[in-house]
Parts: structure tokens; C-alpha cells; sequence
């Protein structure tokens, strides 16, 4: 049975409309019966003569009606339960296979109002009585056959089939065995109206049934927990086969079910215990999946909320950013696992964090307090790029999850990496995993890397430059996940703005919005601190106490982990530089800018902090004082890479790769970062036909003594 498409359930159809007969069309009536009529309707025919008419309410006008041709006016398709033929009455059967008795057999969810008295059923001999045997038509529905009519003694275990005699008003069945010979088998499902689950702290103790998609299936040393997503949020369901064993096999993740159970409460939270569970097919699956994908597209829809600051090219990044915040909301209301990879450098980590604080509490919302241990993973990238290094741990904890717990395989979410040529191997292995990934980053992009991506921000798309920091689009994004959380985190623009030594106009900005909490002098502690913190952490990444640095948790330990972490850093940092800066090499070039040269591998100190991209940082920095007014570049060196920072020379440094490597074939020349800030490896042995080319190709840049604008400084580009 279905309802009719064409009358939609009704049994008719309107074809116009006439005088209603019972107020003659004036929709007014002067008389009511005393039995039937509300006080309102008696109090208004007694002060105003006359009160509205019951049958058009008023309208004084009543549908013209027909009866539909297509459902003969039952409002109901009903098909032959056997063979499918359309039936023009109410009946189970048609003609031809009512020829054939029916045994019915009861699906687990079905309970005494299911039987229907005559019927023939299937069950189970559960037990033994002087006066009969009792027998299970499911878990739920035991009746007696009394000895009356029992031609021998069965024995416990043993099918038989039996016809429903009576059922009496304390709910006892009366059963009778048959004997049937060539016969038609018919399931019985229970019929219940669905119930959203968001309808489901209501009916607490009742028997309800709800459609949806399978999320996720755990297993446990008890039942097995079915986590179901309908277009108003999800629900754990429990099915009970034996301590251990997984219930219902043939149900997995992504199918779409229809699972019968009474709702209870447990731990807190609303459970279902499932009586019966199935797969559903066909128009009845894509009308519930239709359902859900329209329910979750609507609510995945970000918040439109204006800039937190003046800009032209984060407005015209607005599209691509509301893109990603609604890919990251879908996956949260899907259940999605999520993965953040970011930068371990201020910009990355302030980023990552923004977009941690604002999905963390929508986690909790749909899935349940513990749902950010198992659905999301934040984790920190030492290179500007996603490496292989990060892929194969990601896919390692993907694979390991899916395996063991059934879940999906994660969105990953690249904060400060993810756009340049370097990232591409990464990507390709996880394509072939299906991992489905968003990038928001402001290095120089390259357009390799847009077929492996869902969405891609990157303020070079719209004519920006890195000057507008990640920390500033991803804080923008957050807000867009969750308003909620702008407060909080309304000054990481500022941190990775510093962080990064941004000289856009817009890192004035987000600085001048958090003067009244945070000094300039405050954000270059929180950013320092961050980048110790991130050496020391390596590959963890350290919510609790990034939060504090951050500011997230109790203001007190704030001020102090960051003071401490400050002093070590300068301490670490000075004596770097005494052991560094003497062993500086400087030359000028042919068009005008100061080259400085540092051996970071036998000049300083290895294994700690700072790193060799930082050493060349603040070794740049220092000489850039020195050399007020000139064009200047350093180039920290190892045996096999080389960091480059540059302030005043219009360099291109991905071009430059790309170029080293087509001249020196046998150099293994990689790696890129911003155009004048970045890193570059090659293999040992060719280092000095490396170094050597790479140097005539900043000679050839253009200088520009008097400008230094057109080398924004930058930091934290890790060798």
C-alpha cells in the first residue's frame, strides 16, 4: 500500500467550487445545535444574531469534488502482497494468488495489534504446559495452543504453524495448528507513522519508527550502537543479538534504513532500542535521502555576517569562504570525521585554532559529548605543504578508524598549506582514498592543485597577495561556522598578523580592532610563543596549551605561559645570533642588493631552537637594520636546502624552483613558499652549482632601494 500520487492520500480531487447549502453563501448562520457549538459560537449567535457557518467556516463556499480515478476514492494504491498486480478494493491479495493459503511471518518490531484474528502465522514452540504448547510468532508475540487441538506433543524449538483463534482483551492469543500444504510466505511489517528525531524526547517509553542514514556502526562488547541521521539531527540506536556479536550484518554505514524501536534514555541521552532494522531500495531510499540532503544543505548554510575589518580582497574571497564553511557545517551534520592541517608557525596554528573553536561545540551538538575525541583530529605540518609524511598519517588514522569503528573517511582541512606544486603528491595519494579536501592559504598558489581540492581560498586568487595572512581568512571563516565564537577569537587576525609580518593595510586594521584587550607588544609575545611552542611540540598539537597562548582559557596562565615562553625564546634566540652573525658572508650584487650568506649547518646551532629558517629570519632581520634603506637578501644554507628571506628584490621564488630544476637536471632542485620568502632542497652533492645559479638569479631580480614595499616581510618558513 502507497498513497496515491494523484490525489496525494485524498480519495478526490477538487474540479471547482459552489454556494455552500448550509448558510445558503452567506457564510453566516442563525441557528446552532446546543449539543455540538462552543461557548464562543453560542456567545456570538446570542450578541450579534448569528455566528460563523461550521461547514465552509465561514467562507460561504464549499469545494466541488470528485472521486479519484485512479485510487476509486481509498485514497490508497493498494498491489497484491505476492505478485505486485494493482488492486481496486482493500485487500492483501489478488485473485490469482488468494488461490494459495498465506502464512505470515511476524518481523521483530510487530506485537499483538499486528495479528489479525483468522490469519495464519509461523512460529516457534518456546515452551511445554500440561494444557499446551506456547509459541513465539517473534520475540515479542507468544500465544498457546491448547491441547484441544494438538494432535501430538511438540517438541521446544520446533516451527509450527498455527491460525489465529481469538485474542482476548488481557492480550492472551488463542492459536490453532494447521496443516498447509503449497503455500505463499508473507512477511508482516509493523506500520508506524515516521518520527523525526528531534521528536524523539517526547516519546520516551513508546514504540516509534524513524528513516535515515547509517553513519556509523560500533560494536561493543555488548550490543551493537547504529548511529542514524534523519534531516533533523541523529540518533544511537542499540540492536541486541548475544554479548558481542554484531546485529543486523547486512546494515553498514551510508544505507539508507528503517529501524523500529522504543525510545529510552541512557546516559543521558536519547537512545532507541531497535526491534527491527532494514535496508530500504529504490524510490523509498532516494525520497528519504532526497530528504536529508535538503534538511542538511539548509542547515549547513553559513552565517552572513559582515567582515570584521575593511577589505576589497577578503570581500571578493567571501563566495570561496562561504564555500568552505559550508563544506566543513555539511560534514559536521553528516558526522563526518574532520582533519585540520596547518602550518606549526603563528599564522598556521591561529588558523587552525579559529576554525577548531568554532566546529568543536557543533560537534558536541550533533554528535554527542565525546564526539570530538573520534571526529576530529588537529595536527600540525613542520614544511609549508602538505607532505607525505602528513598524507600517510592521515590516511594511516583514516583506514584504522574506518576499519575498526566504521567510520567515514575525513574531510581535510589545509590551513597555510596546500597551494603550491609541492603539495601535489600528498593530494593524489589521498584522491585515491577519496578524501575530499578544502584549502584556505596565502601562498603563492599554483593552479596543479585545484583538480584534487572541493573548495580553495587563497587571497592570490582575487588579486591579494600574502600579506593577507591565513589567520585572518580562517578567523573570518570560523565566524561564518559559528558566530557564537567571534569573541574568542577575534584577535587571532592580529596574532597572525604579526606572526607573519604582514604590511598589508588590513593587518592594521585587525591590530587596531583588539587594542583595547591586546598591545602590539602583546600579540609579538603570543606569536614568538606559539612558534616555540610549535618546535617543541613537533607533530602534537598541544590544544590545552596552545589555548592558554592563545588566550582561550583562564587570562591568569595566559599572561604567564607567554612571558615564560617569550624569555626562553629571546634567550634561545640571542644565542643563536652570538654564535651566527659573525660567521656572515656579505656581498653586493649587480643590482644593488645586499647579499648575506650563512652556513646554518656548521654556524648554528642544530636540533634546538630556533630552527634554520628561523635563525635566517632573524639573522635577516638584524642585517636589514644594519643595511637601512637597501635592498636585502639572506640565504641560510645546509648541506641539501636553502632558506631565503628577501626585503626589496622583486624575486618569484616557486618560478626560480621551477626553473633551478629544468637547468640542473641532477640537482633534485624542490620546494617554493611566497615569492620572496621561502625554501629550497637539492641533493647534497650538487649544492654549490645550486647555490651558484640561485644567486645569478636574484642578481637579475629588480631592486628597489627606495620602495622595501615590495618585499613584505615574512617569517617561519621551515627548512
Amino acid at each position: 500500500m502507497k498513497l496515491c500520487d494523484r490525489c496525494g492520500g485524498k480519495g478526490y480531487s477538487v474540479t471547482g467550487e459552489k454556494a455552500c447549502p448550509n448558510c445558503k453563501g452567506t457564510g453566516r448562520i442563525e441557528s446552532v445545535s446546543l449539543g455540538e457549538a462552543s461557548a464562543s459560537e453560542i456567545d456570538e449567535l446570542v450578541t450579534k444574531g448569528a455566528t460563523r457557518c461550521t461547514v465552509c467556516k465561514g467562507e460561504g463556499k464549499i469545494p466541488v469534488t470528485e472521486t479519484c480515478e485512479a485510487c476509486g476514492g481509498l485514497g490508497r494504491e493498494y498491489s497484491c502482497a505476492i505478485c505486485g498486480a494493482k488492486l481496486s478494493t482493500r485487500s492483501e491479495l489478488c485473485a490469482n494468488c488468494s488461490k494459495k493459503p498465506v502464512v505470515h511471518v511476524l518481523e521483530r518490531a510487530c506485537d499483538t495489534e499486528d495479528l489479525v484474528i483468522g490469519d495464519i502465522y509461523r512460529g516457534k514452540v518456546s515452551g511445554i504446559a500440561n494444557f499446551g504448547a506456547f509459541v513465539d510468532l517473534n520475540d515479542h508475540v507468544r500465544g498457546l495452543a491448547h491441547n484441544k487441538f494438538l494432535k501430538r506433543t511438540p517438541e521446544v524449538g520446533e516451527e509450527m504453524v498455527v491460525r489465529v483463534r481469538n485474542i482476548a482483551p488481557n492480550g492472551n492469543i488463542e492459536l490453532e495448528p494447521v496443516e498447509v500444504g503449497e503455500h505463499h510466505t508473507l512477511e508482516v511489517r509493523k506500520e508506524l507513522p515516521r518520527t523525526r528525531v528531534t521528536e524523539l524526547p517526547g516519546r520516551v517509553g513508546k514504540i516509534v519508527s524513524i528513516e535515515g542514514e547509517v553513519i556509523q556502526v560500533k560494536q561493543t562488547g555488548g550490543p551493537t550502537i547504529f548511529t542514524v541521521a534523519d534531516d533533523s539531527g541523529l540518533v544511537f540506536c542499540a540492536a541486541f543479538e548475544r554479548a558481542g556479536v554484531r546485529a543486523y550484518p547486512e546494515v553498514d554505514t551510508e544505507m539508507i534504513v528503517r529501524a523500529i524501536g522504543e525510545v529510552s534514555v541512557r546516559n543521558g541521552q536519547i537512545q532507541i532500542e531497535i526491534r527491527s532494522m532494514r535496508q530500504l531500495w529504490g524510490g523509498e531510499a532516494s525520497g528519504v535521502k532526497d530528504r536529508i540532503e535538503r534538511a542538511i544543505d539548509e542547515r549547513a548554510e553559513p552565517a552572513d555576517l559582515p567582515l570584521l575589518v575593511e577589505s576589497e580582497v577578503i570581500s571578493r574571497l567571501r563566495p570561496k569562504m562561504r564555500e568552505v564553511a559550508k563544506e566543513i557545517r555539511r560534514a559536521i551534520l553528516k558526522s563526518k570525521p574532520i582533519v585540520v592541517r596547518h602550518h606549526a608557525d603563528a599564522d598556521g596554528m591561529s588558523a587552525a585554532v579559529a576554525i577548531e573553536a568554532a566546529i568543536l561545540p557543533l560537534i558536541r551538538e550533533v554528535g554527542g559529548a565525546d564526539a570530538e575525541y573520534y571526529n576530529y583530529r588537529r595536527a600540525p605540518s613542520k614544511a609549508p605543504f602538505y607532505e607525505l609524511e602528513d598524507v600517510t598519517k592521515d590516511l594511516s588514522y583514516a583506514l584504522e578508524d574506518h576499519s575498526r569503528h566504521d567510520q567515514k573517511m575525513p574531510l581535510i582541512v589545509l590551513m597555510d598549506n596546500g597551494s603550491t606544486e609541492e603539495d601535489v603528491p600528498a593530494m593524489k595519494q589521498a584522491q585515491i582514498y577519496g578524501l575530499e579536501m578544502l584549502v584556505v592559504d596565502h601562498h603563492h598558489p599554483d593552479e596543479a592543485v585545484d583538480k584534487y581540492l572541493i573548495a580553495h581560498v587563497n587571497p592570490a586568487h582575487q588579486g591579494g597577495d600574502f600579506g593577507i595572512t591565513t589567520g585572518m581568512i580562517g578567523t573570518e571563516i570560523a565566524r561564518m561556522i559559528n558566530p557564537e565564537v567571534e569573541e574568542k577569537i577575534k584577535h587571532f587576525p592580529a596574532v597572525s598578523a604579526v606572526g607573519d609580518r604582514s604590511e598589508a593595510p588590513e593587518a592594521a586594521r585587525y591590530i587596531r580592532l583588539v587594542e583595547d584587550r591586546f598591545s602590539i607588544d602583546d600579540l609579538k609575545k603570543i606569536a614568538l610563543a606559539l612558534d616555540y611552542e610549535a618546535f617543541w611540540l613537533r607533530f602534537n598539537d598541544g590544544r590545552g596549551l596552545v589555548n592558554d597562548i592563545l588566550c582561550l582559557g583562564r587570562l591568569d596562565r595566559h599572561r604567564k605561559i607567554v612571558q615564560l615562553l617569550c624569555e626562553q625564546a629571546k634567550e634561545a634566540i640571542d644565542e643563536q645570533l652570538r654564535a651566527s652573525l659573525a660567521h656572515v658572508k656579505t656581498q653586493t650584487l649587480p643590482n644593488g642588493a645586499v647579499m648575506n650568506v650563512l652556513d646554518v649547518e656548521n654556524y648554528a646551532h642544530k636540533f634546538t631552537f630556533p630552527p634554520p629558517g628561523k635563525t635566517s629570519g632573524e639573522v635577516h632581520d638584524l642585517l636589514c637594520k644594519r643595511y637601512e634603506g637597501k635592498p636585502v637578501v639572506t640565504i641560510g644554507y645546509g648541506p641539501d636546502f636553502a632558506v631565503l628571506r628577501s626585503r626589496g628584490v622583486r624575486m618569484n621564488i616557486p618560478k626560480m624552483v621551477r626553473e633551478l630544476r629544468e637547468e640542473i637536471a641532477a640537482g633534485g632542485v624542490n620546494g617554493g613558499g611566497h615569492l620572496v620568502v621561502g625554501s629550497i632542497k637539492f641533493v647534497g652533492g650538487m649544492r654549490k652549482e645550486v647555490l651558484a645559479k640561485l644567486v645569478e638569479k636574484i642578481a637579475a631580480c629588480p631592486a628597489d632601494a627606495a620602495g622595501i614595499s615590495g618585499g613584505r616581510q615574512e617569517q617561519k618558513v621551515e627548512a
